[in-house]
């Protein structure tokens, strides 16, 4: 069992390792979010990231902060039709940390109420946050990483 929602596919298509590559730089920005001078409101990307020779680490392009969208990273083989590429759909690491951090603090204060102050339907609503921020976390996930692979199946298998 994941403690963090995490996702894997391999998609096979019939476009080369450079047909991919291509594709994905068209619709991806390289933007540097340290200088915002890079930045732009540009329309036409769908993603956020680095395309490589073999490999890309992508996001879906959005125009306001959002802490469960799913870092994409691939890796792209040439197969004797086509391209093999692995795909994996992960929370960013800060947002792993925040539904970590969380979790544990309700936990940890439920564990307080229960051993220490005999406070058990506090413990429990302390039980029921947590869970809830876990679900909240887990569903935003799995709801935008549908999406970004509708768009990137779209967008590789043409």
């Amino acid at each position: 069992m994941l403690l963090y929602p995490k996702s894997s596919e391999i998609l096979v298509s019939s476009l080369t390792r450079e047909d991919v590559c291509t594709r994905l730089e068209t619709v991806t920005l390289d933007v540097d979010f340290l200088d915002s001078s890079t930045y732009r409101e540009e329309s036409h990307y769908f993603f956020n990231g680095k395309i490589g020779e073999h490999s890309f680490s992508i996001s879906p392009f959005i125009k306001r902060a959002d802490s469960f969208l799913p870092q994409i990273k691939g890796r792209i083989e040439t197969a004797k039709s086509g391209t093999i590429i692995f795909i994996t759909y992960q929370l960013f690491f800060s947002s792993i940390c925040f539904l970590f951090f969380w979790s544990a603090v309700c936990l940890l204060m439920a564990l307080y109420l229960i051993i220490l102050k005999e406070q058990i339907l506090f413990a429990a609503l302390f039980i029921s946050f947590g869970t809830f921020n876990y679900l909240f976390a887990v569903n935003t996930f799995s709801r935008k990483m549908r999406a970004s692979q509708r768009l990137l199946h779209q967008l590789l298998t043409k």
